[in-house]
């Protein structure tokens, strides 16, 4: 994998790591108004690029589905579950990415190393996300159903960005547009009118200016350019810096816990992550190799 992707795919989980700590600071803001301001600002900061959000409807559909319905299923997940189990089945998504990969791309095959990696980032997670304590209800099904199918849904959407024909990522900037208008559309339907106070604003920009807007530029450019298998290993790594950025802004404590989670994320990314230690010969079949810039140029210039 190229350190291009790798930089992109450090840098959306860098970003992700502010989500729960910002999350947290809106509270109070119904969480499909906060998505959907978070989301139309990430579209109105992508709309400098607006002439290369044309793309396909079919491209259309499957980013919107991917952002909108991922953050529609998810949030639903938690109105019928407690944070914590949903979060956790949510984090299904790295290791859906690594075992769906050969499902969805062609030319990608699983090996061990895969595998195990994303075994142990899956614990690790499953640790930080639940302190060590975890309690599935059944009278709560409803609600993991939907985390799972929000995780199944984010790992479709990432590895369907690299099937579609190529699209510039500035495309990204009319999928969050789209996604932001439905979610506040959902928020005037069905939840308690809020009016946001300057404070919310401040957190909301720096939501969608971050976690909820330019995460998904550098994203969609790392899942194009790089390996999902690795790039699925790497994702673990973002509970721990969330919980990490909690600990060190939000006051949180720092428990032997998170020093074992942290542990196996580290070693899952490696182990999962072995491909760029020991790269291999470049198949002879081109059709699943990265999007270039040029690629991406000649098909935003269309």
């Amino acid at each position: 994998m190229s350190s291009a992707a790798t930089i992109l795919a450090l840098a959306t989980i860098a970003l992700w790591s502010f989500l729960a700590y910002l999350g947290a600071s809106l509270s109070n803001v119904p969480p499909f108004l906060l998505a959907g301001i978070a989301l139309c600002i990430s579209g109105l900061i992508g709309a400098v690029r607006i002439r290369q959000w044309r793309v396909p409807l079919k491209t259309l559909a499957m980013g919107v589905t991917g952002i909108f319905g991922y953050n529609c299923l998810y949030f639903i997940a938690l109105q019928n579950a407690p944070a914590v189990e949903a979060s956790l089945i949510n984090y299904l998504w790295p290791l859906l990415i690594v075992v769906l990969s050969p499902l969805y791309l062609s030319g990608y095959t699983l090996k061990p190393h895969h595998l195990i990696g994303s075994a142990a980032g899956l614990a690790g997670a499953a640790l930080i996300v639940t302190g060590g304590r975890l309690t599935l209800d059944m009278a709560n099904m409803s609600g993991y159903i939907f985390a799972a199918i929000a995780a199944v849904t984010w790992a479709s959407y990432s590895l369907l960005t690299k099937r579609v024909p190529p699209f510039s990522t500035a495309a990204v900037g009319s999928f969050t547009m789209i996604s932001g208008i439905l979610a506040l559309g959902v928020h005037f339907t069905f939840e308690t009118a809020y009016t946001p106070t300057s404070r919310d604003w401040m957190f909301l920009v720096l939501l969608g200016a971050g976690p909820l807007g330019g995460a998904f530029f550098t994203w969609d450019a790392a899942m194009k350019k790089g390996d999902p298998r690795i790039i699925g290993s790497l994702s673990y790594l973002t509970p721990l810096t969330s919980t990490l950025v909690l600990v060190a802004l939000g006051g949180h404590e720092f428990k032997w816990v998170t020093g074992v989670a942290m542990f196996l994320i580290v070693m899952g990314a490696v182990i999962g992550s072995l491909d760029m230690i020991r790269p291999k010969k470049r198949s002879a079949n081109t059709d699943h190799l990265p999007i270039t810039d040029n690629q991406l140029a000649v098909t935003s210039s269309q």
